[in-house]
């Protein structure tokens, strides 16, 4: 197992800064997700790590050994990507040996790494097809296992299944979990899909800009987001957002003709002060039925729009103007039109100040 450091590390294209100053430590056997929108710096970094681009300053060390300037087949890394790029005229266990033969690896060696790679991704029985006769889920496994034949202590996923059908990458999402588990090697994966994120990560890595906003568990991003863009960015339904100030003593949030009590709010940065701020709702913390009287704001709702989800159901609603959403038990018996008491307890929410958008 090796660990992996990343120090002050800048990626300049120009006079584009693409990474700024990032500083990451990924510990020996974790699996760390960088996960942002389009754009954000997500894959450059992983190709910075992987030796593809030469950084304009900063350290990388693998494994306690600084290999900045090394070249990618010199840093002991296995990198599956987003397209399969297998040799189509080549059958799959001509794919799974190709850089073995290469690198000249002893036969025997080469035929126990295949049968290896072969037995831990269940792909035995494709050896001797060609990719053509593969399915997509079928070419990623044999994608990660050429990256698995080589022997080496970290991998790095770019993307690996955004070109497979929802019930594939919820099957691969598993397989992949089950793989980390089974190798225990360390794993860097990107990918702009939340869920994936939160089902595989031991830490998500959440990037905006070429910075890195929030870098924790995915329990602890999801409910101790430590700004507002994080906040905003992790969870379906997105979280609602409500505009207005902390009174003073922190014991209540205002916000247009709303009063929001915020006793047991477990603040980031000490006792809350007076300040304009937005309070953020996660849509699953907000109570409908006979516990609505119990919660410490509640408030009568129209609603306005239904998406039944099976085992959920998402209401669409504003209220005090605002746009608002919440789930309900798949069960439930609503249609646009309903009136409904809703209630739920701000101080489960997550403050954040107005002017840095840090969490409070």
């Amino acid at each position: 197992m090796t660990n992996i450091n990343v120090k002050d590390l800048t990626l300049e294209f120009g006079a584009v800064r693409v990474l700024d100053k990032l500083n990451i430590d990924i510990q020996e056997g974790e699996f760390l997700v960088l996960l942002g929108a389009s754009g954000c710096g997500k894959s450059t970094l992983l190709n910075c790590i992987a030796g593809l681009l030469d950084i304009t300053d900063g350290e990388i060390h693998i494994g306690g050994r600084n290999v900045t300037w090394e070249e990618p087949s010199e840093r002991g890394i296995g990198m599956v990507f987003q397209s399969y790029a297998l040799y189509p005229q080549m059958s799959v266990e001509g794919n799974l040996s190709f850089g073995l033969k290469n690198a000249k690896v002893p036969k025997p060696e080469i035929a126990k790494r295949v049968a290896r790679a072969a037995e831990i991704l269940q792909i035995e029985p494709l050896l001797k097809r060609k990719p053509a006769a593969l399915s997509g889920g079928q070419r990623q496994r044999v994608a990660i296992g050429r990256a698995l034949v080589r022997d080496v202590d970290v991998f790095l996923f770019d993307e690996p299944l955004s070109n497979l059908d929802a019930k594939l990458r919820a099957d691969l999402r598993v397989e992949l979990k089950l793989l980390h588990q089974k190798l225990d090697n360390t794993m860097i994966y990107v990918t702009h899909d939340q869920v994936e994120a939160m089902t595989l990560a031991d830490r998500i890595a959440i990037m905006r800009g070429g910075v890195v906003q929030q870098i924790a568990s995915p329990s602890e991003v999801y409910n101790r987001p430590s700004n507002k863009y994080v906040a905003g960015f992790i969870g379906s339904p997105t979280i609602n957002f409500f505009e207005g100030s902390i009174t003073d003593g922190g014991g209540e949030f205002l916000s247009a003709d709303m009063h929001f009590p915020l006793t047991g709010y477990d603040a980031s940065q000490g006792a809350l002060t007076a300040r304009p701020a937005w309070l953020g709702i996660r849509p699953e913390s907000v109570i409908t039925g006979t516990d609505v009287d119990h919660q410490p704001f509640t408030a009568e709702i129209t609603v306005e729009l239904v998406e039944p989800m099976g085992s959920d159901t998402l209401i669409y609603t504003t209220l005090a103007g605002i746009p608002f959403r919440f789930r309900m038990s798949g069960k439930a018996s609503v249609a646009a039109g309903d009136a409904l008491k809703i209630g739920f307890d701000p101080a489960q929410g997550s403050l954040f100040d107005k002017s840095t958008e840090n969490r409070l």
